[in-house]
C-alpha cells in the first residue's frame, strides 16, 4: 500500500508491504537501480548508503522491543532520498509510520513547524532520523535502568531470577552493540561531508544537523558499550557470590559430617552384640555420653579456631 504526503514540491511516499506492482512503479517512475529494488525485497541487509547521480539509497537498522516487551529486535529502515521526495519502503520501524501519520495530520491543520520540516527533502530526512534516534535513546535508557536494577537486586533476589535477567540484558546489549557499530560508519559519511545532500548550503547548513544525529548515535553507542561491560562485571560478581554461597554450604556440611563421624564410630562400637567392660553399669552410659559431648565441643572449637572464629 502506498500512502503519499505532498507539500509544495516535496513528496513523502510510505510504501508498506510493497507488491511487485509497487516495485515496478519505483523502477519505471523513479528509475531506481535494480539492485536497490532487490535490497528492498530482501531482509537482513547491512547498513549502508548508496550514492547515485540524482538520489541516495539508505538502509539503516533501529531497535525495538518485541511484543513481550523483553527482548530487543532490529527493524530495517529503507529510504530513497531524492531532491524532491523521500520514499520509505517495506515494513519499517513503527516510529516511521507514526511520524508519517503525525506529519499528515499536522499538515492538514496548517501547522507551521511541520511545514518547515517539509521544506526540503534534507530536512525531512533529518527529522525522520532524529525521531528514530529519540526512540532508540529511550530504549537504551531502559537497558541502562535494567542494568541498574540488576546491580541493586544482585544481593537480594533469588539466583534463578537474577541469572535470567542478566542473560536477557547481556543478549540485548550484545545485539545493540553489533547493530550500532557498523552503522556509525554510515552516519560518519553525513557528518564528514561525504554525503552532500540536495539543499543549498547557503540556504540551510545541514552539516550541523547531521553532526547532531551522529553525536546522539555516538553517545548511545558509548552507553551500550558501558552497559555491556557492567553486565559482564555483574555476571562475574554474581558467579562469585554463588560460588561463595556454595562453599559456605559445603563448609557447614563438612562441619556436621566431621562432628558426627566420631560419634557414629563410638556409638557403633558400643552397639555391637559383644560384652564390654562396664556394659552392665548404668553409669557407663553417662560417661560415654559426656565423652561424646566433650568430643563434639572440642571439634567445634577447633574448627572455629581454624576458620578465624567465624
Amino acid at each position: 500500500m502506498i500512502e503519499t504526503i505532498a507539500y509544495k514540491d516535496l513528496k513523502w511516499l510510505d510504501i508498506t508491504n510493497p507488491s511487485e506492482d509497487d516495485y515496478d512503479m519505483l523502477l519505471d517512475d523513479y528509475h531506481f537501480h535494480p539492485l536497490d529494488i532487490e535490497d528492498c525485497r530482501g531482509t537482513n541487509q547491512r547498513p549502508k548508503i548508496d550514492e547515485y547521480d540524482d538520489y541516495y539509497f539508505l538502509i539503516l537498522h533501529f531497535p525495538y522491543f518485541d511484543k513481550g516487551n523483553q527482548f530487543i529486535r532490529i527493524r530495517e529502515v529503507k529510504i530513497f532520498w531524492g531532491r524532491d521526495y523521500i520514499i520509505t519502503v517495506g515494513k519499517a520501524h513503527w516510529v516511521v509510520k507514526k511520524f508519517f501519520d503525525e506529519i499528515q495530520e499536522d499538515l492538514s491543520e496548517g501547522d507551521e513547524e511541520t511545514q518547515e520540516m517539509m521544506a526540503t527533502s534534507d530536512q525531512l530526512l533529518y527529522h525522520i532520523l532524529n525521531r528514530l534516534m529519540l526512540e532508540t535513546n529511550t530504549l537504551v535508557q531502559r537497558v541502562g535502568a535494567e542494568v541498574d536494577l540488576i546491580n541493586y537486586d544482585i544481593f537480594n533476589r533469588r539466583a534463578r531470577s537474577i541469572i535470567e535477567q542478566i542473560s536477557i540484558t547481556r543478549r540485548n546489549t550484545i545485539l545493540l552493540n553489533t547493530t550500532f557499530k557498523p552503522q556509525l560508519r554510515v552516519l560518519h559519511m553525513f557528518e564528514s561531508g561525504g554525503i552532500k545532500g540536495f539543499v543549498d548550503p547557503e540556504q540551510i547548513d545541514m552539516e550541523d544537523y547531521w553532526g547532531n544525529i551522529l553525536d546522539q548515535y555516538q553517545k548511545m553507542f558509548d552507553s551500550i558499550e558501558d552497559y555491556g561491560e557492567l553486565v559482564a562485571g555483574l555476571s562475574q560478581t554474581f558467579d562469585s557470590l554463588l560460588t561463595n554461597r556454595t562453599n559456605e554450604i559445603m563448609r557447614i556440611l563438612t562441619y556436621i559430617n566431621t562432628i558426627l563421624l566420631p560419634l557414629t564410630l563410638v556409638t557403633g562400637f558400643f552397639g555391637m552384640n559383644v560384652d564390654f567392660p562396664f556394659t552392665a553399669n548404668t553409669t557407663a552410659f553417662w560417661i560415654i555420653l559426656s565423652g561424646l559431648v566433650a568430643l563434639s565441643i572440642a571439634i567445634i572449637l577447633y574448627f572455629r579456631r581454624m576458620t578465624g572464629n567465624r
